[in-house]
């Protein structure tokens, strides 16, 4: 029996045409600690104090540290669950994000991230899929509700 590496795939590969609106693509939960924040201080160079020093924060009126929302947001990258498999090579590239910050996250927090197919805009040779990306916490509460965009080949 041979083996061909070009077809090793983690789910079978799916076109623009075989997407469907609603489609749900849930990526891991995970649960932020101290050693998160310290993660993402470092490689986003913030440092507010909003960010890191509990009693600055005790003093604003919060219980600990605030996440980044750029942390809070980079949990909706698509490429920790399946999406980017289901599309393979006909990924050209992310194109677009926003994101609306509703909630604030704190050490502890337990996170729990979906991209939905909301919009599936078809062109002459390729096609935007827009992505609803929520986050929401162990308490069911949305800490944060977005959009991706992603261009692929048709």
């Amino acid at each position: 029996m041979s083996f061909d590496p070009e077809q090793h795939r983690v789910v079978p590969l799916r076109g623009f045409d075989d997407l469907q609106l609603g489609e749900v693509y849930a990526l891991p939960s995970r649960t932020i600690g101290d050693a998160n924040f310290a993660a993402f201080q470092a490689v986003s160079l913030d440092n507010h104090p909003i960010h890191y020093d509990a009693e600055y924060c005790k003093r604003l009126g919060y219980p600990a540290p605030l996440a980044h929302g750029l942390q809070v947001l980079s949990f909706t990258a698509a490429g920790a669950g399946l999406f980017p498999h289901v599309i393979g090579e006909k990924l050209i590239g992310f194109i677009e994000v926003n994101a609306k910050f509703l909630k604030a996250v704190f050490p502890g927090d337990t996170l729990y991230p979906a991209l939905t197919i909301s919009e599936l805009t078809r062109q002459r040779t390729t096609g935007i899929v827009a992505m609803r990306a929520t986050v929401h916490n162990q308490k069911s509460e949305l800490v944060l509700d977005g959009v991706h965009r992603y261009l692929m080949r048709l």
